[in-house]
């Protein structure tokens, strides 16, 4: 991991239980199961909203779960989607996919509401093609543009946030209990 990569705080919505067992070293980090739905937005990965916790606590919350782990995360190797080289290299991704589901005769999965199953294959197809060089992806990073205009005529949504998710669990330098309403 490159020491001068960028280092951002995230929030990971969870169960209280969890967040509680990680902040005590009940669980350690390396055991920190990473999200591996068909449908995450990311790929797979541990999923952290990067300086939000009030954005995290609002998602657990919305889910019946009361906990949010704050997290210092190196990004290190980054598929940074907010760079157009990564956005380029997902585009190549995405017509390898296409052409292997041709050859197969097989319909090529569909991004629909809130499953974002393309968008899932075609990152970890990207991320597992980074394994076998010599510089594997350790974290995707992304914008997300969601919700209600703040106000009328608005380009700015209500829920508009960066995600993150880490692939290499050695990026989490370390957690801590988020500070609401300070």
């Amino acid at each position: 991991m490159d020491r001068f990569a960028r280092v951002v705080l995230g929030y990971h919505g969870c169960d209280a239980d969890f967040a509680e067992s990680i902040l005590l070293g009940k669980t350690q980090i390396r055991d920190w199961r990473r999200s591996e739905n068909d449908y995450d937005w990311l790929g797979h990965g541990i999923y952290f909203w990067e300086h939000a916790p009030d954005r995290a606590l609002s998602w657990a919350s919305s889910r019946k779960k009361k906990g949010v782990i704050g997290a210092v995360i190196q990004l290190g190797n980054c598929l940074d989607f907010t760079d157009v080289k990564y956005t380029e290299a997902l585009s190549a991704a995405y017509e390898g996919l296409v052409a292997t589901y041709e050859a197969a005769g097989a319909p090529l999965p569909q991004n629909r509401r809130g499953h974002r199953v393309l968008d899932c294959l075609a990152i970890n197809r990207l991320v597992s093609r980074s394994e076998t060089i010599r510089d594997p992806f350790q974290t995707v990073r992304c914008p997300f543009l969601e919700g209600e205009p703040a106000y009328p005529t608005s380009g700015i949504l209500k829920e508009s946030h960066i995600q993150m998710t880490v692939i290499d669990r050695d990026c989490i330098l370390g957690v801590f209990r988020p500070n609401f309403g300070a």
